[in-house]
């Protein structure tokens, strides 16, 4: 019965090294994070704007870090947006919705998933939007939905093009009809922008799917996107169930979709500012803003159809 000994005993050896792995809070307190070589010390990503220097990953980050990259630091307004009455379903699975609230602001320092923002880029105002992953995985209930109509309120009375960086998995299942009328009501504030003759440009980051793609999101005059974001509606396995066909690798990426035209253009986060920059000066003719090099160059390379009339 020796060899029965010894498995016990490895068995005890291999529990006490599962107990000694690091909690999800020691983790996230950590100087590293990993990615496709390994671990990463934080620091060093957050110095290349949370992008891997080896594999060009596009990692996720919260709306003030966005805005910080975007604006500049403490070069922006966050604004103070409406929020309704909290869980109004009593939902309750494995735990409350309410708890799932608590963790989520504790988690990100957030109200709700969504945050507005008002700045300038190339001295032009403009009002910026932008979803947290982090916050319930970016899902948009009647707080996130609240925001982005704040926002494009905000850009209607002052005036402004409105800018949002779209992301999450879409509506929030704990608000069922509540979350999902917000599909409506955004896709009806998004249309106001456009009767004022405002641009509205929409950049996706990853991953940005469901009820999200499906309403304001896809309406931007132009849509730039990160480099490997997901964008969808439904997942590829239940696309591949329903056609009966294989589908491509790179299925649902960024540069898939640009490829098939639902994108005008794949951008790395470092040159997304100037590229909106640009368009912003084009769309508004701000031509003190765009030399004529500039003009030629977004002609013949920047190949996308500024929609907005």
């Amino acid at each position: 019965m020796n060899w029965l000994k010894k498995t016990i005993v490895f068995g005890e050896k291999i529990k006490k090294i599962l107990k000694k792995r690091p909690s999800k809070e020691e983790i996230e307190s950590s100087e590293w994070t990993s990615c496709c070589k390994g671990p990463v010390l934080k620091k060093e990503l957050e110095e290349n704007l949370f992008v891997c220097s080896s594999c060009g990953k596009h990692h996720r980050i919260s709306c003030r870090q966005r805005f910080d990259i975007f604006f500049g630091k403490n070069r922006y307004e966050i604004l103070e947006t409406p929020l309704p009455i909290e869980d109004p379903l009593n939902w309750i699975d494995t735990k409350s919705y309410k708890d799932r609230l608590k963790e989520a602001r504790k988690k990100t320092g957030q109200n709700c998933g969504a945050m507005i923002a008002r700045g300038k880029i190339n001295d032009i105002d403009v009002t910026v939007g932008a979803i947290n992953f982090d916050f319930i995985g970016g899902s948009v209930g009647a707080a996130e939905g609240e925001a982005i109509i704040y926002g494009a309120q905000h850009a209607i009375d002052n005036q402004t093009p409105y800018i949002f960086f779209a992301c999450g998995g879409g509506q929030r299942m704990f608000e069922s009809p509540i979350a999902l009328a917000n599909m409506t009501r955004t896709t009806l504030a998004i249309n106001e922008i456009k009767k004022n003759n405002l641009p509205y440009i929409v950049c996706f980051v990853d991953p940005c799917a469901g009820g999200i793609s499906a309403s304001f999101a896809m309406l931007g005059d132009i849509h730039f996107a990160e480099p490997g974001s997901l964008i969808a509606f439904a997942g590829k396995r239940v696309i591949q169930a329903t056609v009966k066909e294989e589908l491509p690798q790179d299925f649902q990426t960024a540069e898939f979709v640009e490829k098939h035209g639902f994108v005008d253009k794949v951008v790395h986060r470092k040159d997304i500012k100037h590229q909106i920059g640009l368009i912003l000066s084009i769309l508004l003719k701000k031509n003190s803003e765009v030399n004529s090099e500039e003009n030629e160059t977004s002609e013949t390379n920047f190949e996308t159809t500024a929609k907005a009339s």
